[in-house]
């Protein structure tokens, strides 16, 4: 995002320095435009004081205003921008608020507080029904809040306002959000957001456990994420600048970011995902019903190993089972069984960097060598023609195997498919967490395997099973279907290649996302195999109208739907899908 040519250097730069008021001015003129709810709008040459911040669009902090500090609180406007817009979209303040995050808001009538979220129970010790006063601001602030969350709520006022001010107590500036909300009984209320960040339990030791940060160095991740210059956090620490800043390069070094702003952007991220809420357990027992499998093994070109199972019919009609990277390898016991019926030989392979796979090298193209593996898997077990059944993006990889081998493959069924994304309404559309890792993959891949890594840690602290529950809470179908003993069962013993207690696949994972997020439409036209998507309408990563919008470029797709499905299309309607398979399984 630049800003207008020749904007924080020479003179200018020299004058921000000696003007300490200038850096306030210009963070508050910053918050001003980037928590308006649109996108960031017009940002003036504020290095030159001049009062409205008109001019060129700002799009990225990126070397734009050569001061870490600035820098930092456009990355934390980023984000709340992005919060103020989830929020605004929900239905209901309740909805609103749980949609904020871990950021401090809550609801109020410009008098008392009506509702909060854990934010702000947290960070200012807010409780219902309390009065503004209890806020931890000066009498001043909190009587300036309250005059204009009247006149926001009742409309007398602009459509949103935003205030600056410095608790109580506190060392860096916390700016509220002030936008009209109504009640489920219509009458009008203000919700206040703040930057005011509650810091979840348990972070500390996921970062500790994915990047071995000291004490000091989550202190210092800590402070920038609260708002805080080098210099607040080198005061409260009782240590030089100097220090601190040679400590936040190893912080840099660690997490492979490259700037404050990078760093405070991820966390924030993180500590979202940290911060999901999972749905109760179900106390029901896994059903307990599918054998172990053994792993078969080859060696792939360059001495790698390469395992892979079998299920089904010993010597059935060949189906290469594609099984996303989440790795859900098994199915559900009565699928299983009925594969066996059918007579269908499903072979799962094992891919690269899953398992005890070995990882592919750096320097090749990562779907055509996946693509590869899978046929020269298919060339060692003998098969001449063979069926993909494959779920998500996977569908990528078994289009460019049948553009490899045409000869080779009968069909392809995608339960559900993706396609590549093409929009950033697209992105837009997608699941919030989903949304977070796949756009990160494609806009900084560099930082992507940082995120992964720490996700796979917290998956692992509370359970693939909450993780599960709290990425995928927006559909109800994965939701109901995963609450299936026999389902479940498939999907926690078949991921085992992809995080357990002997392996985590964090790094393939994060190599695929980046590869996922790359246009690949070009293969999806060089796939000379008919191609069945069967999608559901709730899936959170390939939402209805992102196919709609992009499968009729693709004319040799057929797509059916499958209403109430999300993600787990295939194991919520295996049935279905088995049918679908008999026409393109080869005799």
């Amino acid at each position: 995002m630049g800003v207008r040519a020749g904007v924080g250097c020479g003179d200018d730069e020299r004058r921000r320095d000696t003007d300490p008021g200038l850096k306030a001015r210009i963070i508050d003129r910053l918050y001003d435009v980037a928590l308006d709810p649109v996108r960031y709008e017009d940002l003036v040459d504020a290095w030159k004081g001049q009062a409205p911040l008109v001019g060129d669009s700002v799009r990225s902090p990126s070397g734009a205003f050569h001061d870490r500090e600035i820098e930092n609180h456009i990355e934390r406007a980023s984000i709340f921008l992005d919060r103020f817009e989830l929020a605004n979209k929900s239905s209901g303040y309740r909805a609103a608020l749980d949609e904020i995050g871990r950021s401090a808001a809550f609801v109020c009538d410009g008098r008392l507080i009506v509702a909060v979220n854990a934010g702000a129970r947290d960070v200012f010790s807010l409780v219902e029904g309390a009065p503004l006063a209890t806020l931890p601001f000066d009498d001043d602030d909190i009587a300036e809040l309250c005059q204009v969350a009247r006149r926001v709520a009742s409309g007398e006022a602009e459509k949103a306002a935003t205030l600056r001010i410095r608790p109580i107590g506190g060392t860096g500036p916390v700016i509220l959000r002030v936008m009209p909300v109504k009640s489920a009984d219509e009458r009008a209320m203000a919700l206040v957001m703040s930057t005011a960040l509650a810091w979840p339990p348990g972070f500390d030791a996921i970062l500790i456990d994915a990047f071995e940060f000291t004490d000091a160095e989550i202190d210092i991740v800590r402070g920038l994420v609260e708002g805080k210059s080098v210099r607040d956090i080198a005061v409260e620490r009782n240590r030089s600048e100097q220090t601190v800043r040679t400590q936040l390069r190893t912080v840099l070094a660690k997490t492979e970011t490259h700037s404050q702003g990078e760093l405070i952007r991820i966390t924030l991220g993180l500590m979202d995902v940290t911060s999901a809420r999972a749905a109760p357990i179900s106390p029901r027992a896994i059903a307990g019903r599918l054998l172990p499998i053994p792993f078969s093994t080859m060696t792939m070109p360059g001495n790698r190993r390469f395992d892979w199972i079998e299920f089904g019919a010993p010597g059935g009609r060949p189906l290469l089972y594609l099984p996303l990277d989440y790795a859900l390898t098994r199915w559900p016991a009565d699928a299983e069984q009925a594969a066996r019926q059918r007579n269908i030989r499903v072979i799962v392979p094992i891919r690269a960097g899953f398992g005890h796979s070995g990882e592919l090298p750096q320097k090749v193209n990562y779907c055509d060598e996946t693509a590869r593996d899978v046929i020269r898997l298919l060339d060692h077990l003998g098969v001449r023609r063979a069926a993909i059944l494959c779920l998500g993006a996977d569908v990528r990889y078994a289009m460019r195997a049948a553009a490899l081998r045409p000869e080779l493959f009968s069909g392809i069924v995608a339960a559900p498919g993706t396609l590549p994304a093409a929009t950033d309404e697209q992105y837009q559309r997608m699941d919030k967490w989903h949304r977070f890792i796949l756009t990160n993959g494609r806009h900084a891949p560099k930082i992507l395997p940082f995120l992964v890594k720490a996700g796979f840690s917290l998956a692992r602290r509370i359970g693939k099973e909450q993780f599960f529950r709290a990425v995928n809470a927006s559909s109800a179908g994965d939701l109901a279907t995963f609450d299936e003993p026999i389902v479940k069962e498939a999907m926690l013993l078949g991921s085992e290649v992809s995080l357990s207690s002997w392996h985590t696949a964090h790094a393939a994972f994060a190599r695929e996302v980046i590869d996922s997020e790359r246009d690949w439409s070009d293969v999806v036209r060089a796939c000379p195999a008919p191609v069945l998507m069967m999608q559901g309408d709730q899936d959170p990563q390939a939402p209805k109208q992102n196919i709609l919008e992009r499968a009729p470029e693709f004319p040799g797709i057929e797509v059916e739907w499958l209403p109430g499905c999300g993600q787990l299309a295939f194991f919520q309607e295996r049935w279905r899908v088995l049918d679908r398979l008999e026409r393109f399984l080869p005799n």
